[in-house]
């Protein structure tokens, strides 16, 4: 492998990530087995960094693995982190278990998005809720984002939307605080412009029909279904589906050590129930 000539920009850089993660240059130098005066004269140009260095400070401050390939660019050195394509044969075995654990997830919504929150894979419980979304949102490559804050998306029959929508707009906040990417960047200011649907007052509270084992009851915009209230330990996801509210809290998976590019910036987010009406609903009503 051939190593780009070394870039004065990564003792800046360096600097910039352990600003962002809030530590002093002795912390890091504790957690990177170095001394402070070490990572002074790295961050300030007076000392190029070893390969292994640069890798130790990028553990250190929890550089995701792009950054830490640009990180070692700059250094002079070359990438240590491949970028494999999601559908190439090396990554077979990772789409097949992907699929399996969504498959085992049904009846309830799962799916698999990259770091611009593309969709990389979905199951049939996701594919239950999107009854009624335009189909110019459905053409490949669809963007689950884009899918859910659009006013031809989701976010019509989304009944806490401000809320929901809040939370979206602060998780990919988040991220943007971690990557420098551009293409999230321009995500995040296209979705955050969005127009805000209204509701309509009827549909504040709707029916919950009986489930197998005679599950019902009734859902309502304050969270209460079947007289208990639903997901007081997480903000829940309200969707109107059908004339019914569904109710779901989700969680978001990503993989521990990642080795590839792809694969760190995969992110499996599953969708639970908030209610007993609900998953009874899922159960009833899975498309083939």
């Amino acid at each position: 492998m051939t190593t780009a000539p070394p870039d004065t920009e990564v003792g800046p850089l360096l600097r910039e990530w352990r600003e962002r993660r809030r530590i002093s240059q002795l912390e890091l130098a504790l957690r990177a087995d170095s001394s402070a005066r070490h990572i002074s004269f790295v961050e300030t140009g007076r000392s190029r960094p070893s390969e292994d260095m640069v890798l130790r400070l990028a553990e250190a401050l929890d550089v995701p693995v792009r950054e830490r390939n640009a990180l070692l660019v700059m250094a002079g050195y070359a990438p240590r982190y491949a970028q494999t394509p999601l559908d190439a044969p090396a990554m077979s075995a990772l789409r097949e278990s992907l699929d399996r654990l969504l498959t085992a997830y049904e009846p309830y919504p799962a799916l698999v998005v990259d770091g611009v929150y593309g969709v990389v894979a979905a199951n049939r419980g996701i594919a239950l809720l999107l009854e009624g979304v335009a189909e110019r949102l459905l053409v490949p490559p669809v963007n689950a984002m884009r899918l859910t804050l659009h006013p031809e998306g989701l976010a019509p029959r989304i009944v806490n939307l401000p809320e929901w929508r809040a939370d979206l707009l602060a998780q990919m906040e988040r991220q943007i605080a971690l990557v420098r990417s551009p293409a999230l960047r321009e995500l995040y200011e296209e979705v955050a412009a969005y127009p805000v649907p209204e509701r309509p007052a009827d549909t504040d509270r709707t029916d919950v029909p009986e489930g197998p084992g005679g599950a019902g009851g009734s859902a309502s915009a304050d969270g209460r279904t079947g007289g208990e209230r639903a997901a007081a330990f997480a903000l829940p996801m309200r969707l109107e589906h059908g004339g019914r509210v569904l109710s779901f809290v989700s969680s978001i998976a990503t993989f521990n050590t990642p080795m590839d590019v792809t694969v760190a910036e995969l992110a499996i987010e599953t969708f639970l129930p908030a209610d007993r009406e609900t998953a009874a609903y899922l159960h009833a009503h899975l498309p083939p």
